[in-house]
């Protein structure tokens, strides 16, 4: 099968980026989410990348406005599943939430229809069985600011069909990413098993009293030369799925609670990071990025 039609489950920050990505590489692509509401902010979030495509990928406005020609959007998940070639899940990183909404998808999606996880924590074979296509079911997850940090790491279930898996590489290859390819099973696949650990380390430094989020940034940047510290990383991932993804971990990690609590604390004021336009910092001008952050 050649996937021509596509359709994204979920329009937050990532979703909305994977959506536009494939629409701005020529595909036809539905946005699905829940409601009209998060429609509409979709539409608002991905209309708002244009300065970052420009600036990132010198990309021009004819090109950027045909990548928007080639969406439609729709709060109906029967109609956006009906002519899918393609399905990306990109809902938030609760099982619960996947799970119902596999069960959902496997009666209305035609039985072409490939089902890809975007999760960036969860193992495919947790929800194989609720896709009812267990063969045609993987996990292929995007890094934030897909259209610049362009990698797509795959990874099947056991049950995975290798041509289903092989399909999925070229795609990875047709919308612009290197496709990482995984050889078994590994919750959070190859980027997040680093980075997972790192963020920890530094949330710990925080709510134990070591130093404050801008002096643990601060510390990294300089040490290391990275563009941003741990703090600016949680605040482009979006505090929502930090908070999703320790919440995930804390039946085996029971230390991680008062991390949790913090996240709490911030999603309550509404911080959501660079989503809300704030987070651990002010944007679209955070403080990482003016001339005198790293001078302390």
């Amino acid at each position: 099968m050649v996937i021509k039609k596509v359709t994204v489950a979920g329009s937050g920050v990532l979703g909305s980026q994977i959506a536009f990505q494939s629409a701005f590489k020529g595909f036809d692509v539905t946005v699905y989410d829940i409601n009209q509401e998060a429609i509409d902010k979709a539409k608002a979030r991905i209309k708002n990348l244009r300065p970052a495509y420009h600036r990132d990928i010198a990309a021009s406005d004819e090109a950027f406005d045909a990548g928007l020609n080639h969406l439609t959007y729709t709060d109906d998940l029967a109609q956006a599943t009906k002519d899918a070639d393609l399905i990306i899940e990109a809902v938030p990183e609760r099982p619960d939430i996947k799970h119902d909404f596999y069960q959902k998808i496997s009666t209305l999606a035609p039985s072409k229809t490939i089902f890809a996880s975007n999760s960036s924590t969860l193992v495919p074979s947790m929800f194989a069985a609720d896709t009812g296509r267990p063969k045609q079911f993987l996990n292929m997850h995007f890094s934030n600011q897909v259209w610049l940090n362009n990698t797509a790491e795959i990874m099947g279930s056991p049950e995975t069909d290798p041509a289903v898996y092989n399909e999925i590489v070229q795609y990875a290859r047709d919308i612009g990413m290197v496709p990482i390819q995984l050889k078994k099973e590994q919750p959070g696949y190859i980027l997040n098993s680093l980075l997972v650990p790192f963020l920890d380390a530094a949330e710990k430094l925080w709510i134990n009293g070591v130093a404050d989020p801008h002096t643990i940034d601060r510390t990294w940047i300089i040490a290391t030369g990275a563009p941003f510290g741990p703090f600016g990383i949680l605040d482009a991932v979006g505090i929502r799925t930090a908070y999703n993804i320790t919440a995930a971990e804390l039946p085996n990690k029971p230390e991680l609670q008062p991390i949790l609590d913090k996240l709490k604390e911030l999603l309550d004021q509404g911080k959501l990071g660079q989503e809300s336009g704030e987070g651990f910092y002010q944007y679209p001008n955070p403080e990482f990025k003016q001339p005198d952050f790293l001078k302390g």
